[in-house]
């Protein structure tokens, strides 16, 4: 647990707390006398609700309540958890029961969202709002924060390839770096086996974005042509 948190930047007084957020209903199940994280989870999805609704009403401050709305939906949503759980490696430190760890539990998609909500709702109580506010913030100034959705390059490029049946677009990772709440993912794109563009960013899929939209600027596309 020493490792984990290290990598999260915050040491609990009170490691049960931290123990409870990485204890899937699986393996509380299976061994009985301790709790799983559900009941933390509940709590963290509220923390983090209320912290991500606080910061977007700062950041995003001429924007109507609607589009306030679909940005936190869009920051809280299994998908983004999911991805936040990753960059930390969240999974390598779960307690799971033997039929999770069998059927890839690790890499679940909701078991890895459930979780982060339950190590904020951890943070939170070891150590009170703040702790769990700056934590939390970490992920969300790791995106960029704007009124104005940004441009689907990929949707571009593929309309425009699939013009062409025979042609086959593909996205393969080439560098992943950086620490653990910093990565840095650098992507190409590949028009059957030749390079047409490359793009990096904090995750995969700005990193695509930024190939797809090399592709379409080195193919003379603009983005008022979208």
């Amino acid at each position: 647990m020493k490792a984990l948190q290290d990598v999260i930047g915050y040491h609990f007084r009170d490691e049960a707390l931290l123990r409870n957020a990485l204890t899937h209903s699986s393996y509380a199940n299976e061994k009985g006398g301790c709790e799983s994280n559900e009941r933390l989870e509940f709590l963290g999805d509220s923390v983090l609700g209320f912290v991500t609704a606080d910061y977007l009403y700062h950041e995003m401050k001429n924007q109507p309540e609607g589009e306030l709305t679909k940005r936190r939906a869009a920051e809280v949503c299994e998908k983004s958890l999911h991805r936040f759980a990753k960059s930390i490696s969240l999974g390598e430190y779960l307690l799971l029961g033997k039929g999770e760890l069998h059927t890839g539990g690790r890499e679940r998609p909701s078991i890895l969202a459930d979780a982060f909500e339950s190590l904020i709702a951890a943070i939170y109580l070891d150590g009170g709002m703040e702790p769990a506010r700056a934590f939390i913030l970490r992920f969300l100034t790791g995106e960029e924060v704007t009124a104005e959705p940004m441009s689907d390059y990929k949707t571009m490029l593929q309309e425009i390839i699939q013009q062409n049946p025979e042609e086959h677009l593909d996205y393969v990772l080439v560098e992943e770096c950086g620490p653990a709440h910093d990565r840095r993912f650098t992507v190409e794109v590949h028009l059957n086996s030749n390079v047409i563009g490359k793009g990096t960013g904090k995750s995969k899929k700005k990193a695509e974005q930024q190939a797809a939209k090399e592709a379409l600027t080195l193919m003379g596309y603009r983005d008022d042509e979208a």
